[in-house]
């Protein structure tokens, strides 16, 4: 998919939230239908930040925006994006939506982005297809970015230099390798299939505040209306 098609959108982080997540909680919980607010609480207690997805210069827009399903049905909540020449975009129609309910952090440099993730603590394994480690030997670490990089260049020298390994998607065709997309949604699934360590509960209350002003129109309007301030 090209960079300039008209259903491309560049990707940015996530809104901060404007107002206390209680209070956003509180007035917006009654506004959706029972139905729709046990599906965001469900979403919630099933995502996790032990496990983190890292986009090193991706740039095919299509990977990008399939890669962000993926993220968003295996409840991988946080993905680290080394921005490109070309930015970070996706498709509309691919990726459907899904970027608005995850954490899209951005940086300009791989170097940025894994000392970022050592901070917190992370150990990071970048994909290469000679690998020896697969996913599933992953499985027990506790705080875990695996990351994937360009599509034809792959990872970069940088951030492999601040990696703790390397794993590898087990084949056995003759194929030798797998389009980024499929290859992250495979280790992401492998990796998540038993559930990882849930949020933390304030986290939590972010993301279903975040949530329920997602599924809201005019959610604002309400939360304003809610305060007493219209």
């Amino acid at each position: 998919m090209r960079a300039d098609d008209p259903d491309v959108i560049e990707i940015e982080g996530p809104p901060a939230l404007e107002r206390p997540a209680e209070v956003v909680i509180e007035a917006l919980s009654p506004v959706v239908t029972p139905a729709r607010l046990e599906r965001i609480e469900e979403v919630v207690r099933n995502r996790t930040d032990s496990l983190v997805l890292v986009l090193d210069c991706i740039a095919d827009p299509h990977n990008s925006s399939a890669v962000l399903r993926s993220a968003d049905a295996f409840g991988v909540q946080t993905v680290y994006v080394v921005v490109g020449e070309h930015g970070f975009r996706a498709s509309r129609g691919v990726s459907k939506g899904t970027h608005r309910w995850l954490d899209v952090v951005r940086y300009e440099s791989a170097e940025a982005c894994a000392r970022r993730l050592k901070q917190d603590g992370y150990a990071i394994y970048v994909a290469a297809m000679d690998a020896d480690t697969q996913p599933a030997d992953l499985h027990e670490t506790s705080r875990l970015a695996v990351v994937f990089g360009n599509e034809h260049r792959g990872v970069s020298p940088k951030m492999r230099s601040f990696a703790d390994g390397t794993f590898s998607i087990p084949m056995r065709g003759f194929v030798e390798s797998l389009n980024l997309s499929v290859a992250a949604a495979i280790a992401m699934q492998t990796l998540a299939r038993d559930g990882r360590p849930r949020l933390a509960a304030e986290r939590q209350r972010e993301l279903k505040a975040r949530f329920l002003m997602n599924s809201v129109t005019n959610a604002d309007q309400v939360i304003e209306k809610f305060l007493g301030n219209d």
